[in-house]
């Protein structure tokens, strides 16, 4: 069994609706993500999933973030944009485009500064 991660990030802005505090007006985040893959088994080529593979399908994801009032996305009208719900919505969408009979998305972690942060394993 194998853990294959990359590290990146996205700047956003997004208030929580309902916040008992500063939070609840609009301001922003440099979030840090890490995303894990679990893979059963090796390539031919001796690689659970290729990193260029990984950093793409992360990328993509992250630029529908990216820069964005998230509050104002279809995918947070229902739920705050809050670092839980954003790692659920990462590694949902993930999910998708990550998923063979070898490797799978195990968690994704977001952190709003370095010293705080939420890890998803789905589920």
């Amino acid at each position: 069994m194998f853990h294959i991660f990359i590290k990146s990030h996205f700047s956003a802005g997004h208030h929580l609706r309902d916040y008992p505090g500063n939070c609840e007006r609009p301001h922003g985040h440099n979030w840090k993500v890490e995303v894990t893959v679990k893979a059963d088994s090796l390539d031919n080529l001796g690689m659970g999933i290729d990193f260029k593979i990984l950093k793409a399908e992360v990328n993509k994801v992250l630029d529908t973030l990216d820069h964005h009032d998230l509050n104002g996305l279809a995918s947070f009208q229902s739920v705050n944009p809050s670092s839980e719900n954003i790692a659920v919505y990462i590694f949902n969408t993930l999910q998708n485009d990550l998923s063979t009979d070898r490797y799978g998305v195990h968690s994704v972690t977001v952190r709003e500064t370095d010293n705080s942060g939420v890890t998803y394993f789905g589920g």
